[in-house]
């Protein structure tokens, strides 16, 4: 698969490396831009605030699969219901939020887990099984929440959860099943 990943930081590098350990083409863009006309899906990996700054800069996007993994940090713009809507507004393909509730400094430990942790992800249809798909590929099991209305909004209000228990425990990882699962 070809990904171009939009963000050169923690998480946009963190999972380049993991997808090209799993045999996939990763094109990383930063500040300077680029084109994404070769990407059969895109990855947000730009702070919250910086989306619309970091996708002006990058040509052929326009119609492509996209996964939104950023966070809110700050105020939210009341334009959108979510970042992955403000995403979707200027790229305008099937959108997907995933990697928001994992942590970019558990990526280099995740093969070496005994179970594979999940991976929360909300998504339009449309972006299911390639979100899914890059979900395992980066060693995660993906734990579909629902669409991303209200999917993905409900994922970026528990990043306060998150940094939360983060807070006590330092950088984890999280598994949900049923009984008998695991």
């Amino acid at each position: 698969m070809n990904i171009t990943v939009v963000g050169r930081g923690r998480v946009g590098s963190g999972l380049a490396h993991l997808w090209n350990g799993a045999g996939h083409a990763v094109t990383c863009l930063g500040r300077d831009g680029g084109d994404a006309s070769g990407a059969d899906v895109v990855v947000v990996a730009v702070p919250g605030q910086a989306i619309a700054e970091a996708l002006g800069g990058v040509s052929g996007l326009s119609g492509r699969t996209t996964v939104d993994t950023t966070n809110i940090y700050q105020e939210r713009d009341g334009s959108f219901p979510s970042l992955s809507h403000h995403i979707k507004s200027i790229v305008g393909g099937p959108t997907a939020k995933a990697f928001s509730t994992v942590f970019a400094a558990t990526y280099a430990q995740v093969s070496t887990r005994r179970i594979r942790p999940g991976n929360l992800f909300a998504g339009d249809a449309e972006a299911r099984d390639i979100t899914e798909q890059l979900i395992r590929d980066a060693g995660f099991d993906p734990v579909f929440v629902g669409d991303l209305t209200p999917g993905a909004r409900l994922l970026e209000d528990s990043s306060g959860l998150t940094r939360a228990l983060a807070e006590r425990m330092g950088p984890f990882f999280y598994r949900y099943g049923r009984p008998g699962d695991f």
